[in-house]
């Protein structure tokens, strides 16, 4: 049997033994402790693998083991919803990591591109690394040879051909009649979860296979054309100037408006303060975005030539970005006063802290693109990316946010508890030590008897599974127990048995 054929034996079987692990702690269940429980099985068959067949797992990709087993245990750590889908795209992007070809672009050299070829390579090798492998690598007759080969391989054809079969006359006889419907259930509880679960196991398992199978090969050198400019000086200077001119008549409206206060805005626009903040902010969010990646074409586009070209355009960049900042800070400050009028939500938190990124990387580009380190930005931006998932988690945003709302009825103002019911469990120690002083609030929607007995079905044992144990729902679950005489006697009749 050849090395190759061996290989991809191996890759085989781990890979199934991957997607029926991925079935017995994902299927059906909530993300949690399942989460890191995989992954490490993931990184830890891999690792196998290199060492037996001597592959290299240095550099990028021991850089994406790492983070795969770090932003995996997050999701031991909070029970957001809006943090499992930042933690989800942290592991896309390791993995993104892990499949760049070219050993010269690092992670910390890669360009934007390089990225979007490593997102691109990792999504192929999860969707047609598998049938590379089975159909192209893997040697069938050096496999199945002999007598008992053939019978064994005649034998799951059989199976193959009869499972379907099975399947169809089966449902057919349990709808014409009602006692073999019963008999059937009886034999096979729940006829269809079987198919689910071998449908998940090889879901699991083909997925698996492509991805170990692209992280073992050998990273392949890429051809690199050489970045002349596509636009000449002439016209990106044009282009910045009245860019930069549009941006400064903004930036002095609002320098007008944010000094004038409240009045100036009521008087000038027709908009209560309020209103003005919300009709500007995710438009201003919007503008930065652009900004950001407009100057990044421009400097990737411009034909180089003579010195004072190039310095021109860096000046020209520079006092895009400062104007860009005080856009920022506007779309900051109109934040600010509409989250002081309404409250705070998920939006507008997760807005925020997009907008604060943003902040870090065009300080990023002006320290690396314009002083010709163009090489170094796409890395950083990455990193800071990664770096402000993790303090989203450890800043705990369902947590900030309910506090935040819950104060403001100290204020004496309105409480949507129908909003901070919404909330994954990571609120749910702050409503429940807030709730009982909640009672004479002024809730909107829904009053604290409801949220309470919300809060203690929570809590409820029924239906947990150690496969989904997090630490925001082991406190959720803390709190609530400690809270539970007040809670049921605020939720009086409403309060479930348990």
């Amino acid at each position: 049997m050849s090395s190759a054929t061996r290989r991809g034996l191996e890759i085989v079987a781990a890979a199934l033994l991957l997607g029926a692990l991925a079935d017995a702690l994902l299927h059906g269940t909530p993300l949690g402790l399942n989460v890191p429980l995989w992954t490490v099985a993931f990184v830890g068959a891999l690792a196998a693998l290199a060492v037996r067949h001597g592959a290299s797992l240095r550099g990028d990709r021991a850089l994406m083991l790492g983070a795969l087993v770090l932003f995996s245990a997050l999701f031991v750590w909070r029970d957001s919803p809006a943090l499992a889908s930042l933690n989800a795209t942290a592991l896309l992007t390791a993995l993104a990591v892990g499949a760049l070809r070219d050993p010269a672009a690092r992670a910390r050299l890669a360009s934007l591109g390089d990225y979007a070829r490593g997102y691109g390579e990792a999504l192929e090798a999860a969707v047609a690394g598998g049938a590379v492998l089975v159909f192209g690598e893997i040697r069938w007759p050096e496999v199945a040879r002999g007598a008992a080969a053939d019978r064994a391989a005649a034998v799951l054809r059989g199976l193959l051909i009869a499972v379907p079969l099975l399947v169809l006359f089966g449902a057919l006889f349990a709808a014409a009649d009602a006692v073999f419907s019963d008999l059937l259930g009886l034999l096979v509880p729940e006829l269809s979860r079987p198919f689910d679960h071998a449908l998940f196991v090889l879901a699991g398992a083909w997925i698996s296979a492509g991805l170990l199978r692209r992280y073992l090969q050998r990273p392949a050198p890429v051809e690199r054309e050489p970045r002349d400019g596509r636009v000449g000086a002439t016209e990106t200077v044009v282009a910045l100037v009245l860019v930069n001119a549009l941006f400064l008549a903004f930036v002095l409206v609002q320098l007008r408006y944010l000094f004038g206060g409240a009045s100036l805005v009521e008087t000038d626009v027709g908009l209560t303060y309020a209103e003005y903040a919300r009709r500007g902010f995710f438009e201003l969010v919007a503008v930065t975005a652009l900004a950001l990646a407009l100057l990044l074409v421009a400097d990737w586009a411009l034909r180089r030539g003579r010195r004072r070209d190039e310095r021109l355009f860096r000046v020209l960049a520079a006092a895009l970005l400062l104007l860009v900042a005080v856009v920022m800070v506007s779309a900051l400050q109109r934040l600010r006063l509409y989250q002081r009028e309404y409250g705070l939500t998920e939006l507008r938190l997760y807005a925020t802290a997009f907008v604060l990124w943003l902040a870090v990387v065009l300080g990023w580009f002006a320290g690396t693109v314009l002083r010709g380190r163009r090489h170094l930005f796409a890395g950083g931006a990455v990193a800071a990316a990664l770096a402000a998932i993790v303090v989203l988690n450890a800043v705990n945003p369902d947590a900030v946010i309910a506090r935040v709302n819950v104060d403001r009825a100290a204020e004496r103002r309105p409480v949507d508890l129908a909003y901070l019911l919404q909330l994954s469990d990571d609120a749910a120690p702050t409503l429940a030590r807030a709730l009982p002083g909640l009672e004479a609030a002024r809730a909107e929607h829904v009053g604290p008897p409801h949220v309470a007995a919300t809060l203690l079905a929570r809590a409820c044992p029924a239906g947990r599974d150690w496969r989904s144990w997090n630490v925001g729902r082991e406190r959720a679950d803390r709190a609530v127990r400690e809270a539970a005489r007040a809670l049921r006697a605020l939720a009086g009749p409403l309060a479930p048995p348990c």
